[in-house]
């Protein structure tokens, strides 16, 4: 089984030029990287939620408040999960992520169309 590269907590110094090299441009990797992190940050707000439901009694009391220790370990644990940027960050490094930009499609589509007509326009010569 292959062992998964997890995100450190730390703060450490990245090559931004491994950043554009997916997508040739800095800015749209940032996009693309915040795109994924809400994801993340979604999908481990609503595993969240679901988890704190299995312990959500009817009747709420102070005892239960402050006795409840699995609903206090279950969100010690995700506090101590890395943060969706770095998971996000991590994947893309790793080639994890799949995107797409529809505009670059239509310009390399248009490109191709231009260069088949003059191909054509050309032949006809």
């Amino acid at each position: 089984m292959e062992k998964k590269n997890r995100p450190t907590n730390t703060t450490i110094t990245r090559d931004t030029a491994q950043f554009s090299q997916g997508t040739d441009n800095i800015y749209e990797t940032v996009a693309v990287l915040s795109k994924r992190s809400n994801q993340i940050a979604s999908d481990m707000k609503r595993e969240l939620h679901k988890k704190i439901e299995e312990f959500a009694s009817g009747i709420d009391t102070m005892e239960d408040v402050y006795e409840n220790r699995e609903q206090i370990e279950v969100v010690r644990h995700y506090e101590q999960l890395p943060k969706p940027t770095l998971q996000a960050t991590q994947e893309y490094l790793d080639g994890e992520i799949y995107y797409r930009n529809p505009a670059k499609e239509d310009q390399n589509m248009q490109r191709l169309e231009a260069m088949e007509n003059q191909a054509i326009a050309e032949g006809d010569k």
